[in-house]
């Protein structure tokens, strides 16, 4: 009788640990974090047709969110790009980024591109920027920036908020 008792109580036990464990890993894979409202919620227009060749509508409006981007956070982050980039209107070692938000990715005239960017094409939107500026070398592989990239999220959102501030 009291093996009995003794293998129930491990069952239960046991269960209840694998829960928990379940539940631990779970929240660890699915994380739901805070969504921003206002300025941090971005709409943007996608390019028209869809996958596969399916009809879609001309435009679809896509909202990106970026956080909680400050733009005055992201000019003294901004602070580790000033080195090679210029918001004034002049290229320098990497060319101007005041305007860089919806403008032609490798547009900026007199700045000798890669041809990685030269190829590329698109524009450069939040997306692009925020992917760009997480790992450079592996977003365009074969472009001339020499900068490993804004690890940390925050920090893009922020930069992303100060391109945006000074692109419009």
């Amino acid at each position: 009788m009291f093996k009995n008792i003794l293998k129930a109580v491990v069952g239960v036990v046991g269960a209840g640990l694998f829960l928990i464990v379940v539940s631990k890993a779970s929240d660890a894979l699915f994380t739901l974090k805070a969504q921003p409202t206002g300025e941090n919620v971005v709409a943007m227009t996608a390019a028209p047709g869809g996958a596969g060749g399916d009809a879609a509508p001309a435009e679809e409006e896509v909202a990106v969110v970026l956080g909680a981007g400050d733009a005055a956070k992201g000019e003294k982050v901004f602070g580790k790009c000033k080195a090679c980039h210029k918001v004034d209107g002049t290229n320098a070692t990497g060319p101007h980024l005041d305007g860089v938000v919806g403008r032609a990715v490798g547009s900026v005239a007199d700045f000798a591109y890669s041809d990685g960017v030269k190829a590329h094409g698109g524009v450069w939107t939040i997306e692009m920027l925020d992917a760009w500026l997480a790992k450079p070398k592996d977003y365009i592989p074969g472009n001339k920036m020499a900068f490993a990239g804004l690890p940390k999220d925050e920090d893009r959102y922020n930069v992303i908020a100060y391109l945006q501030s000074i692109s419009q």
